[in-house]
């Protein structure tokens, strides 16, 4: 039996619902890369509350996902290191099946979710991983660490990693304060705290 799953903190707005503004995100949405069968979903459904928010983290979203110098696989690689911290339930669910995509490895995937250190992960990967954990604990990089992940992303992706980090803390804290959950019959990644 699936473990009950907390209710969401605010309701879905029904497309019928919208109002103008929330139209125009909803909108906006579909015209990007995610492409025109998105429905408001995730932390897109917490945004269709504060639609001008929404309209401005999604743009900066889109460009996280789909405009970086990072390639998929390390982005993709990123976002799950920010959700298991997090423990970001749909954050994982949505992420998971498109880091694997990308091309990180399944062992790599069940151990970031297990909450251990990746160790058969390639080298690239594993700078990261540890740029994110010092990153996320001692709120700094230092000199070893921020070295290794340079030498391989050069300045812009080095730049545009913390922009990824930075709005998937983001993302995770929308999903983690209003409650969105993967759907109801999709397992979830961690345990729920009490």
């Amino acid at each position: 039996m699936p473990a009950k799953r907390p209710a969401p903190r605010l309701a879905l707005i029904d497309e019928q619902r919208m109002n103008d503004a929330q139209r125009a995100l909803l909108e906006a949405l579909r015209a990007g890369p995610r492409g025109k069968s998105i429905t408001p979903r995730g932390p897109f459904a917490v945004w269709m509350h504060a639609p001008e928010f929404g309209d401005l983290a999604q743009k900066v979203g889109a460009h996280c996902r789909y405009k970086t110098a990072l390639p998929p696989r390390l982005s993709e690689f990123a976002i799950l290191c920010t959700a298991r911290l997090w423990r970001a339930q749909y954050e994982w669910f949505a992420h998971a099946p498109m880091a694997e995509k990308g091309g990180v490895k399944p062992k790599t995937i069940h151990d970031l979710r297990a909450g251990r250190v990746p160790k058969s992960a390639p080298k690239d990967e594993r700078a990261i991983y540890d740029f994110v954990q010092e990153l996320y604990k001692t709120r700094r990089v230092s000199d070893r660490i921020y070295k290794r992940v340079h030498a391989f992303l050069g300045d812009a992706a080095t730049v545009e990693l913390v922009g990824i980090l930075g709005y998937y803390v983001m993302i995770s804290m929308t999903l983690n304060v209003f409650r969105m959950m993967p759907p109801q019959d999709a397992e979830l990644a961690f345990a729920e705290p009490k």
